[in-house]
């Protein structure tokens, strides 16, 4: 079962819902962080990249910037860019990209469910970067980024988010990026009651990005433990898998290894099928399904045709077989999660993305992804193993500031 809470949001004002939720922390460099804040005071960006406020060559990692990210937190609540609920609520949220609409359950989520696998994870989480999340959670004592978790559809929940969605929404807002979102929130207590008994009834759910946020709302309330406050609950929105959209999460390289172009194309040979790309269509070099990558070298696309795909869910996956075939034996890449010599790049910036890279000799090759689907991500989860780093990327990305969780 999955066991949610109504909470008492901290969010984005409805007059200023425009201009105070921001991109996740995550995706954004902190030059870009800067530029944003720069061109926007009033983003959530000052308190989710306090170092976009501090002088540059501050440690984003230092006591100095989480207490930064208080203050401004506390600023932007005390000149009323951010606004606490009156009463316990669930939470609507709608995003529209293009002919692509979602729109999820944001709800407080048990802890200890997650902890007990009823989550489902897909991914292996760093160290660091959680420490990261729960220092800033500790600072400001609010879960302010939102986890993206998925569900096989199921009625009555797909009825009732549905169902909230017929009343006026808080807010409507397009974002810089051309995407919409919106927000319901619900309170009417039979409403609050129908979906908490919904929920009750999903046998589990998954997590689809936000592994760090979530690794860390488990440290910091196994780190609290016998304190008061809301610890054993977490920040998540929850989305019917049939409306979610996953896009290509692409591989660079930035030399081959030793190998010469032709010496790397004949070894590529050895475990794949491969047929110059001389003309593609209006949808460029992209492979067409599962068990295809397209490859960008020397100025020529490459499509790569896998031979053997393996039963097992993890080595079946694309980015799987690339890894273990080409990244790791031919380019030496044995732990992409920290080899300096890969970049990953989301699937958002289309394939013209790697042509750049390669062409202007920061990458010697570079890889173009089939998405890997819900399916896949599920199967992986149920199985109790975990995928390859950078293998979804999910669009459009859940904004901060849209709802947040206090702890007190």
């Amino acid at each position: 079962m999955s066991d949610i809470r109504p909470f008492r949001a901290v969010r984005a004002a409805n007059a200023v819902a425009a201009r105070v939720i921001a991109p996740p922390y995550d995706v954004m460099s902190e030059a870009e962080a800067r530029a944003l804040v720069a061109q926007n005071p009033d983003s959530f960006v000052r308190v989710s990249r306090p170092e976009a406020v501090l002088p540059e060559g501050v440690d984003s990692h230092a006591p100095e910037a989480y207490a930064t990210a208080r203050r401004e937190f506390d600023a932007m609540v005390q000149s009323g860019l951010l606004t606490r609920d009156d009463r316990d609520s669930y939470y609507l949220y709608g995003q529209t990209m293009g002919e692509h609409f979602q729109v999820g359950l944001v709800a407080a989520f048990s802890v200890h469910e997650y902890d007990t696998n009823l989550i489902k994870k897909h991914e292996f989480t760093r160290p660091d970067k959680e420490r990261d999340r729960v220092a800033h959670i500790d600072a400001t004592n609010c879960q302010t980024g939102m986890v993206f978790l998925a569900y096989r559809d199921q009625e009555p929940l797909n009825s009732l988010i549905v169902q909230g969605t017929r009343a006026a929404p808080e807010w409507r807002v397009t974002t810089e990026d051309d995407v919409e979102h919106v927000l319901w929130r619900v309170s009417d207590p039979a409403l609050v009651d129908a979906i908490t008994r919904a929920a009750a009834e999903l046998p589990c759910t998954y997590v689809a990005d936000g592994h760090h946020r979530s690794a860390a709302a488990s440290i910091v309330h196994r780190e609290r433990a016998g304190m008061p406050g809301q610890h054993a609950w977490f920040l998540a929105g929850l989305f019917p898998a049939s409306t979610l959209q996953i896009l290509a999460y692409n591989r660079a390289v930035k030399d081959l290894f030793g190998h010469s172009p032709a010496s790397f194309l004949a070894a590529v040979r050895a475990h794949f099928d491969l047929d110059v790309l001389s003309a593609f269509g209006a949808a460029g070099p992209v492979p067409e399904g599962r068990g295809y990558v397209t490859m960008y070298l020397g100025g020529t696309w490459y499509k790569l045709t896998a031979r053997d795909v393996p039963s097992d869910p993890v080595a079946a996956l694309d980015v799987s077989m690339l890894q273990d075939r080409v990244l790791r034996p031919l380019l030496g890449i044995d732990n992409p999660r920290t080899d300096k010599r890969i970049d990953f790049v989301g699937g958002i910036r289309g394939w013209q993305e790697l042509v750049k890279l390669v062409d202007s000799g920061s990458h010697a090759v570079a890889f173009h992804m089939h998405p890997t689907s819900l399916d896949q991500l599920f199967a992986v989860a149920d199985s109790g193993n975990v995928m390859p780093p950078k293998s979804t990327w999910f669009e459009p990305k859940l904004r901060d500031a849209v709802a947040m969780h206090p702890l007190d």
